[in-house]
């Protein structure tokens, strides 16, 4: 019986648009209330922004947010894992050397923090996936400890980016998503280790759990879910991990997949 559905958002829950099906969504959530199914974004967006996107009902929501580093459950955070001030302050310097054409986005427990001198086009991208933003004029105004540091690179060359950060590859949990994004978090943090631990809080085990990706940071999340889908638009990598394959996210793969799967097993007050 699944109690647990964990989606990732951009590429997979979300269309090519960045939306989504709202009066699907309605539908699915009634089912899963129904069935007694938690429902939980697992996303490199923060999780204010996934509040916004979700709107009225995000708050009974399981939130995985800030690319898995934080969970937050009817306004509070129940769990984050930090990135110590130091550590951020020094993978930031070198990412600044590497380029000056990639957008860094420093994540505190305040919000993203951007510079004050990047393209507006630039800063468009950031407030898709951010919904407290400040700018600076340097990061190492920032004093606090970091939620995590991303990197979006309009040129396309976020893989070759991470090999250069070797260096903090045991400091730090460091993936390149895609060509375009690296997120950066406190070691051993990711999608896989951050579901373990609502898995825990919830007494849900895998067998229990149905999760969809798309992208390389998915690949832990695959792990924790025996009910594990990759979209059809995923990565080859995702979908050789993954137990099934579904529609894409332009099909409204995810919640379609969750309505069929849930359409077979009782509510939870029969």
């Amino acid at each position: 019986m699944i109690k647990l559905v964990l989606t990732d958002m951009d590429g997979t829950f979300l269309n090519s648009s960045g939306d989504f099906n709202r009066e699907l969504y309605k539908d699915v959530r009634k089912m899963m209330r129904e069935k007694g199914v938690v429902f939980a974004p697992v996303t490199g967006k923060q999780c204010e922004r996934v509040e916004e996107l979700l709107g009225e009902d995000a708050d009974d929501l399981w939130i995985l947010g800030d690319s898995a580093t934080r969970i937050k459950h009817n306004g509070n955070f129940v769990y984050e894992s930090l990135l110590s001030n130091t550590l951020g302050l020094e993978i930031i310097r070198v990412l600044e050397e590497i380029s000056s054409e990639h957008t860094i986005i420093a994540c505190t427990r305040n919000g993203a923090v951007i510079k004050d001198d990047i393209p507006d086009e630039e800063a468009a991208i950031v407030r898709k996936s951010y919904a407290q933003i400040r700018q600076i004029s340097n990061f190492h105004e920032i004093t606090d400890d970091f939620v995590k540091i991303t990197i979006h690179d309009p040129l396309l060359r976020c893989m070759e980016t991470r090999d250069k950060l070797k260096p903090f590859f045991e400091s730090a949990y460091i993936v390149a998503s895609e060509a375009a994004w690296i997120d950066i978090a406190n070691a051993n943090v990711h999608k896989g280790t951050t579901v373990e631990h609502l898995q825990r809080l919830l007494n849900v085990t895998p067998e229990e759990t149905m999760a969809f990706g798309d992208g390389y940071n998915d690949l832990e999340l695959m792990t924790r879910a025996t009910y594990s889908f990759a979209v059809r638009n995923a990565v080859q990598e995702l979908k050789d991990v993954a137990n099934f394959i579904t529609r894409s996210n332009d099909e409204d793969a995810v919640m379609k997949t969750i309505m069929q799967m849930l359409s077979l097993q009782v509510n939870s007050h029969q």
